[in-house]
Order: structure tokens, then C-alpha cells, then sequence
């Protein structure tokens, strides 16, 4: 079955389901104009001052408001919205993909519930506080960007370089959707490759019969195994074919248990390592695969964090896809579901960070030290800036985030800590998550302050000629290099231009890239076995000019020649591996 986009034509910004794998055809979108106030703590009044459009961040142009929340402040939203007639089955939830960074939700002014950090989807029950008519949901969100507990990302208050503009309160869709009174609450859907089974785990707060149906091309039911719910469920995929980034083939998955009934899909492949000649290579379904990627913010130059349309998220995979890239790490954001089905209905790998967090960073840990090889004792907690409140709520996070994207088909590698941001037991974090989820590759400590753990020899080379030494046990990743700089005029941020390397015009910039690869990465893919890189960036952000894209989506670069080079990264790759 071949998986395509669906792009609405409606006024409702984002207004396409925003969950495709864990999907019902109840939907009600509350995304659209809201009232909102900001005031200091404590101090609202019930008088909101205009009109903010959902889901974008007061601090982005495109939600009209266009303010910093500050950590003193207090932001306020109002929606009021009447269910359409038969909408309410039994159950009627409201379904929130992110809010930064503390939220209480109240509806006719009954409190619903709250929720902390501000990257993870959360939901409430709200069936009982609903009235006929009109109702009134109102949300009062806090947000500490220097907080050392929660997870922030890049987002500082004062932004330069590459630290970025704090945003604020809803920015991922917002909707409701109905259910019968006994419902699923989720799924984990974990594919076995080498046994071609796929097993699938309904969750429910009920004990159930649930059956569970894959889908053929024609939409056709090739197989069918009933269970319980909270069990595992295993179904033959005899005869389906693999996934990989160059056949990213899915199938559909239903799930019925009663009235109620979820849509999902699974792709048929594993990751892994493999020794070769006494090296250790990325595998995809058994087979080497060299990941070859862009460093991906996920920032907008209108909307910060979300962007203006899903399509602007649809087409920027495409267009790496296009040019030849497999692979995308996501740089300490976690995106919409509907990038990850992107990244799934087109063959794009997906390195996914953890959310850094942590005190303020200090200058021995992040700068001084990488430079001078010191190894720094992530376990001493106060030098790394992590008390206790704080590692537990990266634990909580961390979990979360895995639980939140397991179902990612595209999703091969956990990133728990970068340049030691907020790192600490690095070891222990890992085998932790690692626990949770064993079906994916770990890079431990991207960059440094590297303790040995981990599937990867993962390191940042700016300034200097990328040689990575292979240390025998892991896969070498150069997982942060390049940053070449170009600012096209009219299409920049701000004054400031920041990069490693600045190049004066587009030829200038390409013919330096090519011999980047040609003189640096595709020697170090035949003498140290070399299997993944991450060349910073796909796009500008802010005061960085060093994205192959500017900050509002022109490109950069000549596409075909981007190609022509991966092109040849691949082949050195298989001819090192297949030789």
C-alpha cells in the first residue's frame, strides 16, 4: 500500500489529524483564534487582551502576538467551542501534542488537570465537565526557560549563536476526539525482522477482547490474531516486505476492541551492528547502511517551533530526500507526530535527541574542556549541574519521549546527552533507557565527554580537518561537523552571522562542501570505517547562516550536486563493506 500525505484545504491552521499512529476518525480540531492574556504571577484578572492564534507560541510572529513570557509572567488562553451534534460517543478527550512548559487546563471552570515539561503530548478526560451548548476551555501556563529541571532545548531568553528564542504555551495542535466508554489508550507496535512476526500491545484501562488486523496493498486483511488488552498480541508478516530508507514500505494496522477502533501501521525491518573485517557497522535488517544525515533544528523563521503549514514539515524531508540524504538527526526538539510519519512514508532515518536540561552551563564542561581532552566525572551531580529534582524529571522526560515515538518506524537511534549538556551518568542513563527500548541503536554522548557506552565512537569536528580515529568497540559517527556559512542577502534573521567557516557566494560554498567529502569524509569511510555523519545543517536558524537552506526554506546549494557527492559516499561505504 503506497502511504501518502493528505494536506487539508481548511482556514484551521495544522489542521490535519495530528497523530497518524494512534489514529480515529473522531476528530475535532481546536486549533484557530483563542483569547490569551500575559500578566505577572498571580495577578490575572479574568480580562484577556486579544486574539492569539493556535498552536503557535505568543513569541512567533504568526500567533499575532509576537511577545517573550517571561519567567515572572503568567499566560492565559480562552476557547470557547460547542460539540457537533452525535460528536460524543461515550468519551470525549482532549488531546494537547505539546505546551511549554507548565499547563493547568480547566473547562466551564472546573479544573481538568495539569501537565509538566514541555515537549511531551498529554491528554484529559473531560467528558464529565461538559455542558450542553457552549463550553468554555481556558489553559494558565507558566514557563521557566533557565530552570534546571525541565528539558528546554535551545531556547534561552537571550538568544544569539546557537542558543535561540525561548518560546512559550501551545505549539503543537490541539483537539478533541470521542470514544465509546470502554476504549484503547495507546499502542506499542515492535516489529521482529528476523522472525517476521510483528507484535502489537493494546493498551487499555479495560480488560478486552481486542482484535488486531494488517493490511495489504489493496487494503485487503492479509492477517488477523485476537488477545487481550495490556498483552502482546503477535501476527505473522511472513510475505511483508522490509522497510528501508530506499523501499519504505508500510502496512496498515487496525485495532478493534468493541466499539472503538484505532489506526496505526508498522514497517517490517531492525537495527542493529554488525563486525566486518574487524569493524563495527550500522545495520538495517541485517545489512550495512551507512547513515548519511543533516543536522535538524525544527526551527521556523514565522512560527519558531511550529511551522506554518504541516506540507512546509512534508516538503523539507522530501527535499532531502531528493538530494540524496537517508538520514536527519533531530537536534534536542521533539517534533510533531506527523514529521515522523514524513520521515516514515519517505525513507528518512531519524537520529532523535534527548531534551537537555540542567543548571547553567558552564564554560569547562561545554568549551574549555573538549578542546584540552579532559575527561570530566559525570557522576559528580553538582559539577555537572544536576540535582536530584533535575535527573529525575530527564528521567521522566526521557522515558516519555521513547514511550511517545516507539511507534516511529523511521526512528533508529537514541541520543540521551550532546556536548554535555545537562549530561550526567551517562552509563547508567543509558543502560536505563536502554532497558526500555532495545530495538534501537544509543549514541551515549554525542560530541564528548564520551565514557565508553553507548553503540557509538561519536564525535564534533569543527575548526579542523575531520580525521575520527575508530576505537575497535563502536561505530565511528562523525555526528556534528561542517557548519559552512553563506548569508544570502534578504533572506537572514538578524545582522549577526554566525558559522564555522563563512564562504562568500553559493559556487564558493558548494565547491567547498564537495571537497569537505571528497578530501575528508569519503578517506575516512576507507581507512577508519567510517558509518554515519551528521553535516550541520539543513537549515539557518536565527543568528546561523550555515544551513544548506536559509532560515525561510531558499536553497542554498546546488540539489544535483548534493546528490552526485552522496552518491559517492555510498559507494565508497559499499565497497569498504562488500568487499
Amino acid at each position: 500500500m503506497i502511504f501518502k500525505p493528505e494536506f487539508s484545504s481548511s482556514d484551521i491552521p495544522l489542521y490535519e489529524y495530528p497523530r497518524p499512529q494512534f489514529k480515529r476518525d473522531s476528530y475535532f480540531s481546536l486549533n484557530g483564534k483563542w483569547q490569551y492574556a500575559i500578566c505577572d504571577y498571580g495577578k490575572f484578572n479574568g480580562e484577556y487582551k486579544g486574539e492569539i492564534l493556535v498552536p503557535y507560541s505568543p513569541e512567533s510572529t504568526l500567533s499575532g502576538v509576537n511577545k517573550q513570557l517571561q519567567k515572572t509572567q503568567e499566560l492565559h488562553y480562552r476557547r470557547v467551542f460547542t460539540l457537533p451534534d452525535g460528536f460524543n460517543e461515550g468519551k470525549v478527550f482532549l488531546n494537547v501534542g505539546a505546551c511549554d512548559q507548565i499547563c493547568s487546563v480547566f473547562l466551564n471552570g472546573k479544573r481538568v488537570g495539569s501537565h509538566e515539561g514541555g515537549y511531551l503530548s498529554f491528554s484529559f478526560d473531560i467528558t464529565d465537565l461538559l455542558t450542553d451548548g457552549e463550553n468554555e476551555l481556558t489553559f494558565t501556563v507558566v514557563d521557566d526557560a533557565d530552570s534546571a529541571d525541565y528539558g528546554r532545548g535551545k531556547q534561552v531568553y537571550k538568544r544569539g549563536g546557537i542558543w535561540y528564542t525561548a518560546i512559550s504555551g501551545i505549539w503543537q495542535s490541539v483537539w478533541l476526539e470521542s470514544t465509546p466508554d470502554k476504549y484503547l489508550s495507546s499502542l506499542k507496535i515492535l516489529p521482529d525482522f528476523d522472525k517476521t512476526e510483528v507484535y502489537v500491545t493494546p493498551y487499555s484501562p479495560f480488560d478486552e477482547q481486542v482484535t488486531v488486523e494488517i493490511l495489504g496493498d489493496d487494503g485487503e486483511v492479509i492477517f488477523t490474531q485476537s488477545g487481550r488488552t495490556n498483552t502482546p498480541i503477535t501476527l505473522p508478516a511472513n510475505g511483508c516486505k522490509p522497510w528501508t530508507p530506499d523501499d519504505p514500505q508500510l502496512y496498515p494496522i487496525v485495532v478493534k476492541m468493541g466499539n472503538d477502533e484505532v489506526q496505526s501501521y508498522f514497517g517490517l525491518r531492525s537495527y542493529s551492528t554488525k563486525k566486518i573485517d574487524g569493524i563495527l557497522y550500522p545495520t538495517i535488517n541485517g545489512q550495512p547502511i551507512f547513515h548519511n544525515g543533516l543536522l535538524d533544528q525544527g526551527y521556523f523563521h514565522d512560527g519558531i517551533y511550529t511551522p506554518s503549514a504541516n506540507k512546509v514539515m512534508y516538503d523539507e524531508v522530501k527535499a532531502v530526500k531528493d538530494m540524496g540524504f537517508n538520514m536527519l538527526r533531530k537536534h534536542i526538539k521533539i517534533e510533531p507526530m506527523l514529521w515522523y510519519y514524513y520521515c516514515d512514508i519517505l525513507g528518512v532515518l531519524v537520529w532523535q535527541d534527548m531534551i537537555n536540561g540542567g543548571e547553567k552551563y558552564k564554560a569547562l564542561r561545554i568549551i574549555l574542556a573538549p578542546f584540552f581532552n579532559l575527561r570530566l566525572n559525570d557522576k559528580n551531580y553538582e559539577s555537572m549541574g544536576r540535582p536530584l529534582s533535575s535527573r529525575e524529571q530527564y528521567m521522566r522526560e526521557a522515558e516519555g519521549e521513547i514511550e511517545q515515538l516507539f511507534n516511529c518506524v523511521a526512528l533508529c537511534v537514541w541520543t540521551p546527552f550532546n556536548e554535555a549538556w545537562g549530561q550526567f551518568d551517562s552509563i547508567g542513563v543509558w543502560q536505563k533507557l536502554k532497558q526500555i527500548d532495545g530495538s534501537r541503536l544509543y549514541d551515549h554522548a554525542s560530541g564528548w565527554q564520551d565514557n565508553g557506552g553507548g553503540d557509538f565512537c561519536s564525535k564534533h569536528i569543527y575548526f579542523r580537518k575531520a580525521k575520527p580515529k575508530n576505537d575497535g568497540v563502536r561505530v565511528l559517527a562523525l555526528s556534528e561537523f561542517g557548519g559552512y556559512s553563506l548569508s544570502i542577502e534578504g533572506h537572514t534573521f538578524t545582522d549577526k552571522k554566525f558559522g564555522y567557516k563563512r564562504f562568500s557566494s553559493p559556487d564558493k560554498l558548494m565547491d567547498a562542501y564537495e571537497k569537505l567529502y571528497n578530501d575528508e569524509v569519503i578517506p575516512a569511510i576507507q581507512s577508519q570505517g567510517l558509518s554515519a555523519t551528521v553535516y550541520t545543517q539543513l537549515t539557518d536558524v536565527e543568528d546561523e547562516v550555515n544551513g544548506l537552506f536559509t532560515y525561510d526554506r531558499v536553497i542554498k546549494v546546488d540539489a544535483q550536486k548534493i546528490k552526485d557527492i552522496n552518491e559517492k559516499v555510498y559507494k565508497a561505504f559499499n565497497e569498504k563493506t562488500r568487499s
